[in-house]
């Protein structure tokens, strides 16, 4: 794992397109119970190197319910973005995620953490990816149930998403109470 992990963090595929260079941000560990599979990194996560160091990092742990300390220990939670590295500013928020890292890194990461149970895609691209399904992300969301156990769908925690969240309280009021759940059971292992 120490290899794969150094040969990402090395890793320049998509360099002629990244406006800040590469600096691939993943965590994991042969006995990550959990992966976290999102986007990718924004500017702040890009200048920190440090997953989920923002806004959205703070609104996921509320919805899993874990402190700092929880969800930075790799041995309870991975994380692997679809994008390893800041894809740029677009039009209303950043890029999406390179295409280049999931098919080049995700594969031979997953393949190393035989312990996981469970796997939370956040955001569409994540799901459309793993999922393969014809549902939006409001319907994957709704039906979270029929992934798992091995899936967890959820939305972006991003502040900008607060429109999503606004119009589906559900979200809030129902699932995450379910996702604190699994996760509570899954970290007590």
């Amino acid at each position: 794992m120490e290899d794969l992990l150094h040969n990402i963090s090395q890793c320049t595929i998509c360099k002629a397109h990244l406006p800040l260079g590469p600096r691939p941000v993943a965590t994991a560990h042969i006995k990550s119970k959990i992966v976290i599979i999102g986007q990718a990194p924004g500017t702040k996560v890009h200048n920190s190197g440090i997953p989920w160091d923002d806004q959205s990092g703070k609104k996921l742990r509320q919805w899993l319910n874990v402190t700092d300390e929880q969800f930075y220990n790799t041995e309870n939670f991975a994380i692997i973005p679809m994008g390893f590295c800041y894809p740029g500013k677009g039009k209303t928020g950043d890029l999406p995620p390179r295409p280049e890292c999931a098919p080049q890194w995700h594969t031979p990461l997953l393949e190393k953490m035989p312990n996981v149970e469970l796997i939370i895609l956040i955001g569409a691209y994540a799901q459309k990816y793993y999922l393969k399904d014809k549902k939006n992300l409001t319907e994957r969301v709704g039906d979270y149930k029929d992934y798992l156990p091995k899936y967890f769908p959820i939305p972006h925690p991003s502040p900008t998403n607060r429109f999503w969240r606004s119009k589906n309280p559900w979200f809030e009021e129902l699932v995450v109470d379910e996702l604190q759940k699994k996760i509570e059971e899954l970290l007590k292992r």
